[in-house]
């Protein structure tokens, strides 16, 4: 897969694209039916494949205080978008000038004019342009004049089939919120994952005897509610090991915390990794983070959480 990130040098490929337009955060089940059925007609049609997606998400600039939390950075949103085996993905930067931008002038300066639309394959309540002003009959409209057809997706819902309740990452940051990974995996297609560097922290580790990776989570990206997991950490080394989570606000030390930090304890691994890149995937909620009344009880419990942890994590 190809990244474009100027719309001023894009390609135009000659024999056009077919193509698809969205914030696509978290590149979930919905997502690759849109995509799935973008193929199909582009390999019909002997047509580029393209996904048109933004640097940041486009209510991060037009409603700051309420925009959502994302389920992937761009990073990983683009690492998932190149396994669904399109050409191009054009990163478009959404910034306060884009918001303003009239539906028709996006129309004609990235999908006709940058990629040579001959297709557009979008969700029948797909909006976009100052306002939300453009929608599918917009495109329908315009695509008659540029020479690009329209097809309007129905939504889908977890059996590849159009539902009312359709997979959205609104649905998917829900059942992370209530602590749901099962309904969150179904929906993503994979495990939840989240990126960040590994920091130092608070140096109980020699008191409490088990070593954990402080990664720090950018902010902007959601994380499950607060509680003990079992997952996968995935290091700078490309090597997938069994994990022991605690996501929360350490309530036994702590009593008003204001952020929760994300601790992996690696099972059996013993290692530095200080400063470098981490992937964690949580696999299965354990338990609620609780207040002990000692440290002992709190590392006698730490140990039966690695225990479960290890013996689920053993079996998959």
């Amino acid at each position: 897969m190809e990244v474009l990130s100027d719309i001023a040098v894009c390609p135009r490929p000659p024999e056009g694209t077919a193509l698809t337009i969205g914030a696509y955060d978290g590149v979930h089940l919905g997502h690759r039916a849109v995509i799935a059925t973008l193929k199909d007609r582009a390999r019909e049609r002997g047509l580029k494949t393209a996904v048109v997606t933004f640097d940041r998400h486009p209510a991060s600039v037009v409603r700051p205080d309420s925009a959502p939390l994302l389920l992937t950075d761009l990073d990983q949103k683009l690492e998932l978008l190149a396994d669904c085996g399109v050409d191009y993905t054009l990163v478009v930067h959404f910034d306060e000038v884009r918001s303003k931008e009239p539906a028709d002038e996006f129309v004609n300066e990235v999908l006709a004019g940058c990629l040579n639309a001959r297709l557009v394959a979008v969700g029948e309540d797909f909006h976009f342009g100052h306002r939300r002003s453009g929608d599918v009959n917009l495109l329908r409209a315009m695509g008659s004049d540029l020479g690009f057809e329209v097809v309007g997706h129905d939504l889908i819902g977890l059996d590849g089939q159009a539902s009312a309740t359709p997979v959205s990452s609104t649905r998917i940051r829900a059942a992370l919120r209530d602590g749901d990974l099962d309904g969150a995996a179904a929906m993503l297609g994979r495990h939840h994952e989240v990126r960040g560097v590994v920091g130092r922290g608070d140096g109980r580790a020699r008191e409490l005897g088990y070593r954990t990776a402080n990664v720090g989570v950018p902010e902007a990206i959601c994380l499950p509610r607060d509680g003990i997991y079992a997952g996968w950490y995935l290091g700078a080394d490309g090597m997938r090991r069994p994990a022991a989570i605690s996501l929360g606000r350490r309530p036994t030390f702590y009593e008003d915390a204001e952020a929760s930090v994300l601790e992996a304890h690696l099972i059996d691994f013993d290692g530095d990794l200080y400063g470098q890149s981490a992937r964690v995937q949580f696999v299965q909620w354990l338990r609620d983070e609780v207040k002990f009344d000692s440290v002992d009880a709190l590392v006698e419990q730490m140990g039966r959480d690695v225990d479960q942890a290890r013996t689920l994590l053993a079996a998959l």
